[in-house]
C-alpha cells in the first residue's frame, strides 16, 4: 500500500480511466474522493470501492464550474483535513475540423477538458502547499502528440493539458508538488466505445474497437487498469524525483 492514508481527489471518477484509477487508488490504501457530473454511478463506485475494503466518499461537482470545483475542494478539505494527490481525469471527446466546429462546441470541449484541470488545480494546490506537498496528474492523451483527423477541439484541449503540466510542475516544484501528465493512446472505455458506435457502419462495435487495436503495435487496445497502474506509480512516492512529465502510455502507437 504505497499510497496509504493519502487523501486523493480522482475526477471522472464514474467511468472509464477515472473510475480504473479510483479503484486502484484505494486499493492502495489511499481515501478515494469519487467527482464526478454524474453523481448516481459515482454513488455505486463509492459503494463498491467500500464492499472491496477501500474508503471512498462520492461528491457531485461540474469541474468546468469555478464554484462548483471551490465547493467540492472545500467538501474534501473539511470531511479529511487536507489533499496529498489530485487526479484529473474528466473528459469528453467531439469531432469535427475547425470550420465544422461551433463555438458552443468548442467551449464545451475546452471548459471540460482543459478549464477543468486548471480549476482543481487553483483550489487544490493551496491546501497542499499547507500541507507541505503534494502530487497531481492529469489524464491528456497521445492527440497532444500526434491528431487524427476532424478533432480539432479535442487536441487542442490536450495539447494544453500537457502545457499546463509543465508550468505546475515548475511553479510548484518549490512547494514539494509534483505534477505529472499521462497520454493514453486508444483505451477501452465508455468513451472510446461510444465513437466505436459513432462511427461502425455495417461493424460491430467490438469489431471497430479490434481494428483501432491493430493499429497499435501491440495489437490491442489499452485497458483502464493499465492507465491507473502507472497513475498511481507517478501519484506516489516511488516516482519522487519526477515532476513536469508527460508521459506516453499507448502500446507503441507513436513509435
Amino acid at each position: 500500500m504505497v499510497i496509504e492514508e493519502k487523501v486523493v481527489i480522482v475526477t471522472g471518477a464514474a467511468k472509464g480511466i477515472g473510475l480504473g484509477c479510483a479503484r486502484k487508488l484505494a486499493e492502495d490504501g489511499a481515501t478515494v474522493f469519487v467527482v464526478d457530473i454524474d453523481f448516481k454511478t459515482a454513488k455505486r463506485v463509492e459503494r463498491n470501492i467500500r464492499e472491496e475494503g477501500g474508503e471512498a466518499f462520492a461528491i457531485e461537482s461540474d469541474v468546468s464550474n469555478s464554484n462548483d470545483v471551490k465547493e467540492m475542494v472545500e467538501n474534501v478539505v473539511q470531511t479529511t483535513g487536507g489533499i496529498d494527490i489530485l487526479v484529473n481525469s474528466a473528459g469528453i471527446q467531439r469531432y469535427g475540423s475547425v470550420v465544422d466546429t461551433s463555438e458552443d462546441l468548442w467551449d464545451e470541449v475546452l471548459n471540460i477538458n482543459l478549464k477543468s484541470m486548471f480549476l482543481t488545480s487553483k483550489y487544490a494546490i493551496p491546501y497542499m502547499q499547507q500541507g507541505g506537498s503534494g502530487s497531481i496528474v492529469i489524464i491528456s492523451s497521445i492527440q497532444a502528440f500526434a491528431t487524427q483527423k476532424n478533432v480539432v477541439a479535442y487536441t487542442v484541449s490536450k495539447g494544453g493539458i500537457n502545457a499546463l503540466t509543465r508550468a505546475l510542475a515548475v511553479d510548484h516544484a518549490k512547494d514539494n508538488i509534483r505534477v505529472n501528465a499521462v497520454c493514453p493512446a486508444s483505451v477501452d472505455t465508455p468513451m472510446l466505445r461510444w465513437a466505436a458506435d459513432l462511427f461502425k457502419e455495417d461493424q460491430t462495435e467490438d469489431g471497430v474497437i479490434t481494428t483501432w487495436g491493430k493499429s497499435h503495435p501491440l495489437g490491442r487496445v489499452g485497458k483502464i487498469e493499465e492507465i491507473a497502474e502507472y497513475v498511481s506509480f507517478l501519484a506516489g512516492p516511488k516516482a519522487s524525483f519526477i515532476t513536469g512529465t508527460c508521459n506516453s502510455v499507448d502500446g507503441g502507437i507513436l513509435a
